[in-house]
């Protein structure tokens, strides 16, 4: 036994070095990039695995009407970013292999498909999600997810911490003998002030008068407890805002309260928390199959959906039924980030129209609704 627990000991020791050598760097803040002085602002495409492909193909084919003019006059170029497939990672071993995080790494911007994350019982390895890599890799540090369902009175957004938390530590437990496993979980000052930051300053950029904080300090109480000292801290500097804090559980009891979900507006939390959430939140607007989110860095940004691959929708032969929504709303907001807000509003009012009011064709999934490509064209109608 005393084996097994200096081996754990070693292995505890070399992620705290880690964790500790990344407050260093958080310490050596970046500036923000000023995508007026950018030209081109380079967008890199990467359709992902199984129905990722299909829908990201959409929203490049979307994404391409709408910014026609600024491509034209080389303001702005689409770079496709080929080969972030499970199989090349499997073969390389590696979430992100060394040659396409490259390429990556040459864009301002990414519109990302969905990436398959190996489970227990996949034929492919045990490699580390794409997506935690690509947003530990371009410090990617705010994960932002906006829900609107307007005739409900629902107007949310998630600023869920990217890079901390249970995730970025999430493959990186230890099974200290065969009866015991331990896993993982890292706060810093460092991110969770630049999260719960941001969540205040689009409060007050866009003048909304409360911010609600969520964790399980009463449980969880080092790592969440520091979230939650750390958001009392920055709140005094906003005086203007009213803010709360709540804990998860019953938050989601109250996501689904019609008498107090309409109260909340601004929600900021850690990452396992964000995923949750805003799952269950996207069921309001049609489901996570509608629902868009952002991935903000300094220096780099990545749109993505907030779903998965569907396996189930390939093997049965549906992917071409796929909702695009997802990669849809993600693009509004890439268009926004951008500096391009014109076009996003119009993007998201079509979306608002063909997916909650109007629906003159409906996506199910199956060969009874329409198809990826004929809602984007749908889409790409009621926009003009």
């Amino acid at each position: 036994m005393l084996q097994e627990i200096e081996k754990a000991k070693e292995h505890f020791g070399r992620i705290l070095e880690e964790q500790l050598n990344r407050v260093e760097t958080m310490k050596k803040s970046q500036e923000w990039i000023d995508y007026t002085q950018v030209t081109p602002i380079i967008i890199g495409v990467i359709g992902g695995d199984g129905i990722g492909t299909y829908i990201t193909d959409e929203a490049r084919r979307v994404l391409r009407f709408l910014l026609e003019d600024e491509i034209s006059k080389g303001k702005v170029e689409l770079r496709d970013i080929e080969g972030l497939t499970i199989e090349n990672r499997a073969k390389a071993m590696k979430a992100i292999p060394e040659d396409i995080l490259e390429e990556i790494k040459k864009c301002h911007i990414l519109l990302k498909g969905p990436l398959h994350t190996p489970k227990k019982g996949d034929p492919w390895p045990n490699i580390e999600s794409a997506n935690v890599a690509m947003r530990r890799e371009l410090d990617l540090f705010a994960n932002v997810r906006p829900v609107r369902v307007p005739v409900e009175g629902i107007d949310w957004i998630f600023f869920r911490e990217n890079t901390e938390g249970a995730y970025i530590l999430g493959s990186k437990g230890v099974n200290v003998t065969d009866d015991l496993a331990i896993d993982f979980t890292a706060v810093t000052t460092q991110g969770s002030e630049r999260i719960i930051r941001m969540a205040f300053e689009y409060a007050r950029k866009n003048k909304i008068n409360k911010v609600t904080v969520i964790t399980k300090a009463n449980v969880i109480k080092t790592t969440d407890g520091k979230f939650l000292a750390v958001a009392d801290q920055i709140a005094a500097n906003y005086p203007e805002i009213e803010w709360d804090d709540w804990f998860i559980d019953i938050m989601t009891a109250k996501l689904i309260d019609p008498k107090r979900r309409t109260q909340f507006k601004v929600m900021v939390m850690p990452n396992l928390y964000g995923d949750i959430l805003t799952d269950e939140a996207a069921e309001f607007q049609g489901g996570v199959g509608t629902a868009g989110s952002a991935n903000i860095g300094k220096q780099y940004a990545m749109f993505e959906a907030i779903h998965g691959t569907a396996p189930r929708m390939v093997e049965n032969g549906r992917a071409q039924y796929a909702d695009p929504s997802s990669m849809l709303r993600a693009t509004v907001m890439l268009l926004n980030h951008i500096g391009l807000a014109e076009k996003g509003k119009r993007l998201e009012k079509a979306l608002d129209i063909c997916g909650q009011y109007e629906k003159k064709i409906v996506i199910t999934g199956r060969e009874d609704g329409a198809t990826s490509e004929e809602f984007a064209d749908y889409v790409m109608e009621t926009v003009r």
